[in-house]
C-alpha cells in the first residue's frame, strides 16, 4: 500500500514537471501567478459611481493598454531602452544634492546664442525662470540647470525641430551626462506612431514632459505637464469664468465635445466612436474630418454629416454652457482642450490610457476630474449623470482654483516644476499635498515660513480654529525723537493701552541714533527697539521678535485711540487672510491714457487698506521678503515709497478679495513721514505712486486689486441711544 502511494505521489509530481515546462506560458498568464506584473499595471480609474459601473470586458483585454495595443510587448520595451536608457533613475542615484547645499535651490539658464532658434513659448519658459526668486547668472552656485536649447518640440516633420542636439550637449562643460538638468518637452515622435522620442539622449537630466506616458513617467524624478499653446501667455493669464452665482451647477449641455475626427493612425479609434453618444439635446458630441492637407482622400460615409453637424455649434459656445467636457487623446495623449475646459469650469472627462495627468505628484485630480476609460466611452453618460449637483460644484471651483494657482500662465507651470524639484531636494521642508490642493496653492504657501497649517492666515475657517489673541504693534520710526509732545510717543501710549497687546517693536529707521530707554513711555507691555536700514522695504521684513499672528503696522504720524485698535483687531480675527484698517486707497483704470490711475478721494469705493495704520498677518512679511522678486523691492526702496500699494498687491493677489474697512474717527487722517512732506503733497509723490500702480500691475500681468463697498462698524455704532450701551463708546468721540 505504501508503495502504490509513493508511486501516484512520484507520477502526480512528475505530470506537473511536464506541464510547468511544457504549458508554462499559459499558467504564467493566470492572475494569480503573475503578481509581480500585476504591481507593474497602473490601477483601475476610481470612478464616482464604481459600484453603479460593471465591466464586460474581458479581464485579459483590460490588463492591456489601448494606446500601444498594436505594439508587441518585446517591442515596447525596446522603444522604451532607446527612449531613456537611464529609466531608473530617481533623484537619490541620478541627481548629486551637494550642489544645493551651500547656496540653496538656484537655477541657472545657459546663455542664449544667436545661431540657435527658440520658439516664442521656449523664450516664454527661460524668461519665466530668469524672473523667479531662484534664478542665478552664477554656474558655480546653481542647483539646476537649463539648456539653452529648445526641446520643446521633437517632430522631426516640424520646422522648430533642433538638429544635432546630441552633439551640442556633449560640448558643454556643465552637461555631466544630463545630472542635475531640467529639459522642457512638449512634443515628441512623428507620424505614425507618436512615439516619446525625443531624438536625443537625455542621460541623467529630468524630464518635464506633456502627453507624458505612464510606462515611461519615473515617479519622483521626471515631471509631466500639460500641453499649452504658443499664445498661452507668460504672465498673469486670464481669470476662471466660474463667478459667484453666476451660473448654475448643472448647465445646458451635461456632457460636450467638438473637435477633429482622425480618419486613420493612433488616437483614431476614440473619436471615430465619439459620434455614438452624441443625441443633440444634453449630450453634444460633434467631429470633423476636414482637417489636414489630404484628409478627403481617407473620407468615409460619415465625413459630410458630421462636418455639416460640426458647424451648427461653436465651440466657446459649448464650453461655456456645458457641464462636463471630454478630453480624448489626440495624436499625442495630451491635448490643448484639457486647461481650456479647467479655465471654462468644463469638468473634464478624460479618455486617454496611460496618461501621467499634469502634477499628478502634487495635485489630486480626483477632486477636479473624472478620468474615464477609452474602451468604455459608452458608459460615459450614465457616469456623469449620477453625479450629484453639490459634487459637480465643488468640480468646478477646484477647475478654478487649480487653473488660477498652476495653469493660466507659463510663469505658473514653470514655478510648479521648480517647487516640486526643490520639495524633493529639501524634503523637510516641502509642503504637504494639502496645501496643493487648498487655496491659495503651493506656490503661495512657502514652506521655508512653516509647513504647520495653523501657521498660515488661510486655513482657520476650514480647522475651525482661529489666529492668536494677541498683535504685535511695528511702529517705522524716521525722525528724531525730540520733544515727549512727538505724535509716535502718544501713538505708543495708546497701543499699549489694548487689551490685546502683546509686545511693541519700533523699526527705527533714522539717521540719529534712537533715545535712550529711559526716554521712551513707560508701557505695560514690552518694547522693543529694531535697527532697520532706512529702506521702506525693511517695514515687511519677517523679523524674528514678530511673536504673533496679527501685526498692527503703524506710521510714526498716525494717531489712533485705543477704542478703535481693540475693535480693529477684533474685526481682523475674523478676516485673519486679509488686511484690515483705517486709511483707504483707490484705483481705477483711465482710459484716456491707457493705464491704471490712483485715488486718494474720499468715496464709497475703495481697493488699498494703507498700512500706515492697518492689521494684517505676519505670514506676509515672509512673502513679502521671499516670494517678490528683488527688483520690486529695490524699486520701492529707489522711491522710498510705495511699499503699503506693494502689499496691498500682493495680499489681494493671494486671497483674490478687497481688504476690509473699519471705522475711524472723522478727524483721522494719514500723515506722512516728516522727510517727505515737501514732496507728499506735491505732484511727485502721487505721479510715484500711479507709476507704481502700473509697474505692479505689469509684474503680476494683470490688476490683482479688488474694489470694495465694505466698511465694518461696531453694534450700535451712531445709533441714537446711550453711549453706556456700546462697547466702543470712544469711536464717537470727536
Amino acid at each position: 500500500m505504501q508503495t502504490r502511494k509513493k508511486y501516484i505521489f512520484i507520477t502526480f509530481f512528475a505530470s506537473w514537471l511536464l506541464l510547468f515546462f511544457f504549458g508554462g506560458d499559459q499558467i504564467r498568464r493566470l492572475a494569480f501567478l503573475s503578481r509581480k506584473k500585476a504591481t507593474v499595471l497602473k490601477n483601475w480609474p476610481r470612478w464616482t459611481d464604481r459600484s453603479l459601473l460593471k465591466s464586460f470586458a474581458d479581464p485579459e483585454e483590460l490588463q492591456s493598454d489601448g494606446g500601444h495595443h498594436k505594439q508587441s510587448a518585446k517591442a515596447r520595451r525596446e522603444s522604451r531602452i532607446n527612449i531613456y536608457k537611464h529609466s531608473r533613475c530617481r533623484m537619490e542615484t541620478c541627481f548629486d544634492f551637494s550642489r544645493c547645499e551651500k547656496h540653496g535651490f538656484k537655477v541657472f539658464v545657459y546663455p542664449m546664442e544667436r545661431e540657435d532658434p527658440v520658439s516664442e513659448s521656449y523664450l516664454k519658459i527661460i524668461t519665466s525662470i530668469e524672473e523667479s526668486r531662484y534664478y542665478t547668472s552664477n554656474p558655480e552656485e546653481a542647483c539646476l540647470f537649463i539648456l539653452n536649447i529648445d526641446t520643446l518640440d521633437r517632430d522631426h516633420l516640424s520646422i522648430q525641430y533642433v538638429h544635432n542636439i546630441n552633439d551640442k550637449i556633449q560640448g558643454f562643460s556643465l552637461w555631466n551626462d544630463g545630472r542635475n538638468h531640467l529639459i522642457f518637452n512638449l512634443y515628441s515622435g512623428t507620424w505614425p506612431n507618436y512615439t516619446e522620442d525625443l531624438g536625443f539622449d537625455i542621460g541623467q537630466a529630468i524630464l518635464a514632459k506633456a502627453s507624458f506616458y505612464v510606462e515611461n513617467f519615473r515617479p519622483g524624478f521626471d515631471i509631466s505637464i500639460p500641453l499649452f499653446s504658443k499664445e498661452h501667455p507668460q504672465k498673469g493669464g486670464k481669470r476662471g469664468w466660474l463667478y459667484q452665482n453666476s451660473v448654475p451647477p448643472k448647465k445646458k449641455y451635461m456632457l460636450a465635445f467638438k473637435g477633429k475626427r482622425y480618419l486613420t493612425g493612433i488616437g483614431s479609434d476614440t473619436r471615430n466612436a465619439l459620434h455614438h453618444i452624441h443625441n443633440g439635446k444634453e449630450i453634444i458630441s460633434l467631429t470633423t474630418c476636414k482637417h489636414g492637407k489630404d484628409w478627403e482622400k481617407h473620407k468615409d460615409t460619415r465625413c459630410d454629416k458630421d462636418n455639416s453637424d460640426y458647424e451648427k455649434f461653436d465651440y466657446q459656445e459649448l464650453l461655456h454652457n456645458s457641464t462636463f467636457c471630454i478630453i480624448p487623446r489626440g495624436r499625442r495623449l495630451g491635448s490643448f482642450r484639457f486647461l481650456e475646459a479647467l479655465q471654462a469650469a468644463c469638468i473634464p472627462v478624460l479618455l486617454s490610457n496611460g496618461w501621467e495627468l499634469p502634477f499628478s505628484e502634487v495635485i489630486d485630480w480626483s477632486k477636479s476630474a473624472i478620468v474615464g476609460d477609452e474602451r468604455l466611452l459608452l458608459q460615459i453618460p450614465s457616469t456623469v449623470r449620477c453625479i450629484h449637483s453639490d459634487k459637480i460644484l465643488a468640480f468646478q471651483q477646484q477647475t478654478q482654483f487649480l487653473w488660477e494657482a498652476y495653469f493660466s500662465s507659463v510663469e505658473k507651470i514653470v514655478q510648479t516644476t521648480l517647487e516640486i524639484i526643490k520639495d524633493r531636494l529639501f524634503h523637510r521642508e516641502s509642503r504637504p499635498k494639502f496645501l496643493w490642493n487648498t487655496l491659495p496653492g503651493g506656490l503661495l504657501a512657502l514652506p521655508e515660513y512653516s509647513t504647520h497649517l495653523g501657521d498660515f492666515p488661510f486655513y482657520h475657517l476650514q480647522h475651525g480654529s482661529s489666529p492668536s489673541g494677541k498683535f504685535t504693534a511695528f511702529i517705522r520710526a524716521v525722525s528724531p525723537v525730540v520733544s515727549l509732545s512727538q505724535p509716535i510717543l502718544k501713538l505708543i501710549q495708546a497701543v499699549s493701552r489694548s487689551q490685546h497687546c502683546a509686545q511693541i517693536l519700533v523699526l527705527w529707521s533714522c539717521e540719529k541714533p534712537p533715545p535712550p530707554r529711559g526716554r521712551w513711555p513707560q508701557t505695560a507691555v514690552p518694547l522693543t527697539v529694531i535697527h532697520g536700514r532706512r529702506k521702506v522695504s525693511d517695514r515687511f521684513f519677517p523679523y524674528s521678535a514678530i511673536g504673533t499672528d496679527a501685526v498692527l503696522s503703524l506710521d510714526e504720524h498716525t494717531s489712533l485711540s485705543t477704542s478703535e485698535v481693540d475693535f480693529a483687531f477684533v474685526v481682523w480675527r475674523s478676516f485673519p487672510d486679509r488686511i484690515v484698517g483705517f486709511p483707504m486707497r483707490s484705483h481705477f483704470w483711465d482710459s484716456s491714457q491707457s493705464q491704471w490711475g490712483y485715488t486718494s478721494k474720499w468715496t464709497n469705493e475703495f481697493s488699498m487698506v494703507l498700512t500706515a495704520a492697518a492689521f494684517y498677518h505676519r505670514y506676509y512679511h515672509s512673502l513679502f521678503t521671499n516670494y517678490l522678486p528683488a527688483s520690486l523691492r529695490s524699486l520701492i526702496d529707489q522711491l522710498s515709497n510705495c511699499e503699503d500699494i506693494l502689499m496691498n498687491f500682493l495680499v489681494s493677489a493671494v486671497t483674490k478679495l478687497p481688504p476690509i474697512k473699519v471705522t475711524q474717527k472723522k478727524q483721522h487722517q494719514e500723515a506722512a513721514p516728516q522727510q517727505s512732506v515737501a514732496i507728499s503733497s506735491g505732484n511727485l509723490h502721487f505721479s510715484q505712486r500711479q507709476d507704481c500702480l502700473n509697474r505692479f500691475a505689469a509684474w503680476f500681468g494683470y490688476m490683482p486689486l479688488v474694489h470694495s463697498q465694505l466698511r465694518l462698524d461696531p453694534v450700535l455704532f451712531k445709533d441714537q441711544v446711550s453711549v453706556l450701551r456700546k462697547k466702543y463708546r470712544h469711536l464717537e468721540k470727536s
